[in-house]
């Protein structure tokens, strides 16, 4: 079993943010697979369903950004995930927008969800899906840059990337990391 989860914060307030890429990302797989994201427990909305012959947890934390490994930690802890297979997607400053880079490991960077995320589960070495979305033009505008609800022309841009995000996901169910990460890195 997969558990796929998408950083964020909740919706609606928070949709059309580069803050909440991962949550795009988990509602365009939960469209394409028809996998309703809408059960609520271990503070999240989640669905189960099947993705490439598959069982898989599709995951989005209700604790807002800086406390998301809260809610991660009692999924794999109540299932059983074995880390190898707990997908984490999420908005990266550090990579060109709509850009996605995939890693078996690594730490958080700046981002404050990953910093909890790696927190709770007392290691980096998980599968990462980072979404570009661009730095800011200054840097001391990074919480603005990061919340600030996108115009329609500037969220389709960054759609490239949730969809690339959405592919990434599929293609390591599908192929494994190895192999996802040559076809799409």
């Amino acid at each position: 079993m997969y558990l796929i989860v998408g950083l964020g914060n909740p919706e609606p307030e928070y949709s059309f943010t580069r803050h909440n890429m991962g949550f795009d990302v988990i509602n365009k797989i939960s469209e394409k697979y028809n996998i309703k994201v809408e059960k609520k427990a271990f503070d999240s909305l989640y669905g189960m369903g099947i993705i490439e012959n598959e069982k898989v947890i599709l995951c989005k934390p209700q604790t807002y950004m800086n406390l998301s490994g809260e809610a991660i930690i009692k999924f794999i802890n109540y299932y059983k995930i074995d880390f190898s297979k707990v997908i984490i997607i999420y908005d990266d400053i550090d990579l060109p927008e709509a850009s996605v880079k995939i890693r078996k490991q690594g730490g958080a960077g700046t981002h404050n969800g990953m910093k909890s995320v790696i927190n709770c589960l007392e290691t980096e070495v998980f599968p990462h899906i980072r979404i570009g979305t661009g730095m800011p033009e200054h840097k001391g505008d990074l919480i603005n840059h990061v919340l600030e609800k996108l115009p329609k022309e500037k969220y389709q841009i960054l759609e490239n990337g949730i969809n690339k995000g959405a592919e990434a996901v599929i293609q390591i169910i599908q192929y494994g990391m190895d192999t996802a990460m040559n076809r799409l890195n």
